[in-house]
C-alpha cells in the first residue's frame, strides 16, 4: 500500500475516539465506504527526498469486470474549478464503467490512461474499443513537487490492486498524501451511516480526499477561530492562508438508486462539506460522485433492449440525504484528525490539527 520509505507516522485516531459523535444515524461496521457492500479502495502512497508527497487511492464498486457489469452513477459539480475525467459521459449515460480513480492534478491523464490499460487486461473486453476512465483529482502542489509529474501508470494500477473490502487507511495516505484541509494537514478521510430497518436499512459511505480552505468547525466548534488559523484572517486581523483547492467527495451505497436520484444525493454531500466549514472558494473544484451498487441495478454492457428495474421511490430519499450529509461532514473531520504534520517541496511545512488543543477548546465550550 506504501511505496518507499514512509518517514510519516500514521495516526490512527479518529474524533469518535476522541468523544466526539457527528450526526444521530448508526455507522457501519468499521465506519468506512467499504461498509456498502462490495465497495474495495486501494492506495498507492509516493513520497519520496524532500519534494514527492503525492499518491492515487482507487475506489471500486464492486470486485468484477466494472465495463460488462456497470453501476448507476451521477457527478455534482459544486463548483467547476478541476479536472474530472470521464463526467460527461456519466451524465449522459448515467452509470460508470471503470474503477474510480482519485490523484494529483497534474497526474490525471496518466490515471486515465492506466484505467484503460487496466480494463483492457480482461480477456471479455478484448473487443472494447471505447472507455469512459473516471479520474478526479486535487492540486498538492504546495507540498508536492507536482510539475515533476511523478505519478506513473504502474502506481495506479498498483493501487487498484491494493483495493480491499474492510478498514480504510486515512490521513497522509494515497491521492491525501500531500493535501492541505482548512489550513491544516488533509487527506484521506471515511465514513458511513446506516439508516434504520423500517427505512430500507440502506448504507451510505463516504470517501474524501481533502484540500479545500474555508474556516474549521468540528461539531457546531468553531475550532478555527479559536485556533486562529482561518480564511480572512489577514483582512479581519492579520497573515492569511488562501482558501482556494477542492475536495472530491466519492459516495457509494447500496439502496437502489437510478443516476437521477444519484445525482440528488450527490448535492447533499455539499451539505457534509460546508458543516465542517468548507466555503468552496473560487479557485475549489469540489465535486461528489455517487453510485449504486445494488446488484439488481447493474447495467450489462451487452443487454437487451428493455431493462427492468426497481429503483427507491423519492419520497423515499431523505434518510439516505440526512446520511450522506453526516458521513461526508465526519469522513472529512477523519482526514483531518488521522493526518499528521508533513514537509514538502521548498521545505514548506503545513502542521496537522492540534488534537489536544481543539480538545481544550470542546471542554471549553462544553463548559458554557
Amino acid at each position: 500500500m506504501i511505496s518507499l520509505f514512509y518517514p510519516f507516522p500514521l495516526n490512527g485516531k479518529r474524533p469518535r475516539d476522541y468523544g466526539i459523535k457527528i450526526g444521530i444515524l448508526e455507522t457501519g461496521p468499521n465506519n468506512t465506504i467499504t461498509d456498502v457492500k462490495g465497495v474495495k479502495v486501494g492506495h498507492y502512497t509516493l513520497i519520496k527526498g524532500d519534494n514527492i508527497r503525492t499518491g492515487v487511492t482507487a475506489i471500486l464498486p464492486h470486485a468484477g469486470n466494472i465495463f460488462q457489469e456497470k453501476v448507476p452513477a451521477a457527478i455534482y459539480a459544486a463548483n467547476g474549478f478541476g479536472k474530472l475525467t470521464g463526467y460527461t459521459q456519466v451524465e449522459e449515460l448515467g452509470n460508470i464503467e471503470t474503477p474510480i480513480i482519485l490523484t494529483n492534478t497534474l497526474s490525471v491523464p496518466i490515471a486515465a490512461d492506466a484505467l484503460i490499460d487496466y480494463i483492457f487486461s480482461f480477456e471479455e473486453n478484448k473487443d472494447v474499443r471505447s472507455v469512459n476512465p473516471v479520474v478526479g483529482e486535487t492540486n498538492d502542489g504546495f507540498l508536492n513537487d507536482i510539475r515533476g509529474r511523478h505519478i506513473k501508470k504502474e502506481h495506479t494500477l498498483e493501487a487498484i490492486k491494493n483495493a480491499s473490502p474492510g478498514p480504510v487507511a486515512e490521513g497522509c495516505v494515497g491521492a491525501g498524501t500531500g493535501t492541505v484541509c482548512l489550513g491544516f494537514k488533509g487527506g484521506i478521510g471515511t465514513a458511513s451511516r446506516v439508516i434504520p430497518q423500517s427505512l430500507g436499512g440502506y448504507t451510505v459511505g463516504v470517501l474524501v480526499q481533502t484540500n479545500f480552505g474555508g474556516i474549521l468547525e468540528i461539531a457546531g466548534v468553531p475550532v478555527g477561530v479559536e485556533l486562529n488559523e482561518y480564511y480572512l484572517k489577514k483582512e479581519l486581523n492579520p497573515p492569511p492562508k488562501t482558501p482556494d483547492g477542492s475536495c472530491m467527495m466519492v459516495v457509494m451505497t447500496d439502496a437502489p438508486l437510478d443516476a437521477r436520484n444519484l445525482k440528488r444525493l450527490a448535492k447533499r454531500a455539499i451539505l457534509g462539506m460546508a458543516k465542517t466549514g468548507g466555503i468552496m472558494a473560487s479557485g475549489s473544484g469540489d465535486y461528489v460522485i455517487a453510485v449504486s451498487t445494488n446488484e439488481s441495478l447493474r447495467i450489462p454492457h451487452k443487454s437487451p433492449p428493455l431493462l427492468e428495474m426497481k429503483v427507491l421511490h423519492n419520497d423515499a430519499m431523505t434518510p439516505l440525504f440526512l446520511a450522506v450529509n453526516e458521513a461526508v461532514e465526519e469522513a472529512i473531520l477523519n482526514s483531518l484528525f488521522t493526518a499528521v504534520t508533513m514537509e514538502g517541496v521548498g521545505g514548506r511545512r503545513i502542521e496537522a490539527l492540534p488534537i489536544d488543543r481543539v480538545m481544550e477548546i470542546f471542554k471549553k465550550f462544553r463548559q458554557r
